[in-house]
């Protein structure tokens, strides 16, 4: 294997020689340079496997070293060596899309691990590239889900693991993660490609719709039934049928959903003959099924029947750099979309981006860029191109007390706020809160029903309570 090329950014010279000491011992070829702009000249004439930098520098910090680097070459992992050894530090390098971060005064046995993990991620990623350009498939349909962050490496796993079995998968993920572009990419990866994919949204049909339009209905079955009609699951034939919004199935449809999918035959509204269809069925939810049943608003039955694989979706604030790497797919998009060249992201407007909660998820950043290039007045996406909501977000701080310095709770009351703020936090999704908590899901709804009976109220946070 040829010699491996670090760049390191340090404003003292004294610490690049300390480091370039340490990681040429190792069989390193090592650049050093005191300058974060002459880095990045560096790094536009020549091919690193990894930049190694100081956090504060003079001019040019690491994090928005870390970003431009990321912009050009976003395959090269980059490593943030920080002073502060603080938690904001430490958020800020990893939001950015740093690899890993360590701090001063540097341990180089840490560091000599921190450089190998990364420039062997980076080869792994440079493998799996190679694996896929002989990839007879088309990656379209992962165009607006591309990312790599970990989380996302992860469900693209899952994505080819299960693509060319029939086996039932369970897409879970807040609104606006990209669920159905993870159904069309297994569809697309199967041998069932050639076939139809048909995508149905079961909260927007309603219920006494919706058995008509998933399994078909005989002339004269209702009032408006002029003609035979089939439904769904036979348009679907040789292909995937996607049930979109599961969660919201009405409970008079659900048993008859689970029969269709344990027969393998439909019977259509009207008529007393089932007809038989070859169709892989794929669903997805932003509902906790788990707690659905639980709460007897979803049949156990059908959730096995439908949960063979689950592959749950992370929501965009989970994802870190990989929001500069959509920003950037979009910005071209859009930016050609509305016949304006090339557009690039300012460093202040880059930095906002990757501080916002992106409570939309990939949907709400894809509608942001697409405003912002509609608005910007140059090459560049500017601060002042962003929705306010975005420019004027601050994150949330909390720290776990009482609510005045002198008022003195039992640790009873401190567990049911942090609890409360912790499934606050999660959305309402039990199942994660009781994770984050380190509870059973039982544990957790039996702490949540002695909120709900000492309040006599539905458990919520109360507006006065600050963690």
């Amino acid at each position: 294997m040829s010699e491996r090329q670090v760049l390191v950014v340090d404003d003292e010279q004294e610490t690049c020689d300390l480091l370039q000491m340490v990681l040429e011992r190792e069989g390193y070829g090592v650049t050093t340079c005191t300058s974060a702009q002459h880095a990045l000249e560096l790094v536009g004439a020549r091919d690193f496997d990894l930049v190694l930098t100081d956090l504060s520098m003079p001019e040019m910090g690491g994090l928005e070293l870390c970003e431009r680097v990321l912009g050009t070459r976003p395959n090269v992992p980059v490593v943030v060596i920080t002073g502060q050894g603080s938690l904001e530090s430490a958020i800020g390098a990893i939001r950015v899309g740093s690899y890993d971060f360590i701090t001063k005064p540097v341990d180089p046995k840490l560091l000599v691990v921190t450089v190998a993990r990364a420039i062997q991620h980076r080869g792994l990623e440079e493998e799996v590239k190679r694996l896929r350009s002989f990839a007879p498939i088309d990656d379209a349909a992962l165009e607006n889900v591309v990312g790599m962050s970990s989380a996302m490496r992860r469900v693209f796993g899952l994505v080819g693991r299960v693509a060319d079995s029939d086996a039932g998968v369970l897409i879970h993920g807040e609104t606006g993660t990209g669920k159905e572009l993870i159904a069309r990419a297994i569809h697309d990866r199967s041998r069932r490609k050639d076939g139809p994919f048909v995508a149905i949204n079961c909260a927007s049909i309603p219920a006494n719709l919706l058995e008509s339009e998933l399994f078909g209905h005989e002339r004269g079955a209702f009032t408006d039934a002029k003609a035979q009609r089939h439904g769904l699951f036979l348009q679907a034939n040789g292909g995937t049928l996607f049930l979109d919004e599961i969660g919201e199935l009405p409970l008079e449809v659900q048993p008859k959903l689970l029969r269709a999918l344990q027969e393998r035959k439909v019977r259509p509204v009207g008529s007393n003959r089932e007809t038989p269809f070859d169709a892989r069925v794929l669903t997805a939810t932003n509902r906790v099924l788990e707690d659905e049943v639980y709460e007897r608003r979803f049949r156990e039955d059908l959730f096995y029947r439908i949960n063979v694989v689950k592959i749950d979706v992370p929501p965009l604030r989970e994802r870190g750099g990989d929001v500069l790497h959509l920003a950037r797919h979009f910005l071209k998009q859009y930016a050609d979309r509305h016949g304006k060249g090339e557009i690039e992201l300012s460093p202040a407007a880059a930095e906002k981006l990757m501080g916002y909660s992106w409570p939309g998820n990939v949907r709400e950043l894809e509608n942001c860029i697409d405003g912002a290039v509609a608005l910007a007045r140059g090459n560049r996406i500017e601060l002042d191109d962003l929705p306010e909501k975005v420019r004027t977000f601050r994150p949330e701080k909390f720290v776990v007390s009482a609510n005045q310095p002198e008022e003195i709770v039992t640790i009873d009351e401190l567990e049911r706020r942090y609890i409360l703020r912790v499934l606050s936090l999660v959305g309402g999704n039990k199942s994660r809160a009781a994770q984050v908590l380190g509870f059973d899901r039982r544990t957790l709804y039996r702490k949540l029903e002695r909120y709900q009976s000492s309040n006599g109220q539905p458990p919520a946070e109360s507006s006065s309570a600050r963690l």
